[in-house]
């Protein structure tokens, strides 16, 4: 099973539908498929300037590391050298905070991750988990 366009445009739908309930600050969303490449990608108006590299940025971090952008925050907490070698690695391009989610399906196989920035972390990622789940796909925040 892949991540299609027609996926990854639903994810960013029940992402933005999710933070409008919530009155969410605007959200950037981008939605990647397992091998990093960007499917698709939202900026509601009034998003900060930059947000899309930020929102990648967890995405693909998750995707490098095989986990939430929360655990690699967790983890950059505990080993600050390994996460800065990451992200070095990654050319810059992980940002260690909620936001970023794999996207698994029903036998646990990656088939990528959203990433979201504009509001608090926290809110970044519960907007991602709930639309990932609305989508009918398994969120990883962890």
């Amino acid at each position: 099973m892949n991540l299609t366009l027609e996926s990854a445009r639903t994810i960013i739908d029940k992402a933005l539908a999710a933070g409008q309930e919530h009155a969410f600050k605007p959200l950037t969303v981008v939605v990647l498929d397992a091998g990093g490449h960007v499917t698709a990608a939202a900026r509601q108006d009034g998003a900060s300037n930059n947000r899309f590299e930020i929102a990648q940025g967890k995405a693909y971090g998750a995707l490098a590391l095989g986990m939430g952008s929360r655990s690699i925050m967790e983890r950059a907490e505990q080993q600050a050298y390994f996460i800065a070698a990451a992200t070095a690695a990654l050319g810059g391009r992980l940002i260690p905070v909620p936001g970023g989610v794999l996207v698994r399906d029903s036998d646990g196989a990656i088939l990528g991750a959203v990433g979201i920035s504009g509001d608090s972390s926290d809110n970044d990622e519960s907007a991602a988990a709930a639309a990932i789940t609305a989508a009918g796909w398994t969120a990883q925040v962890d």
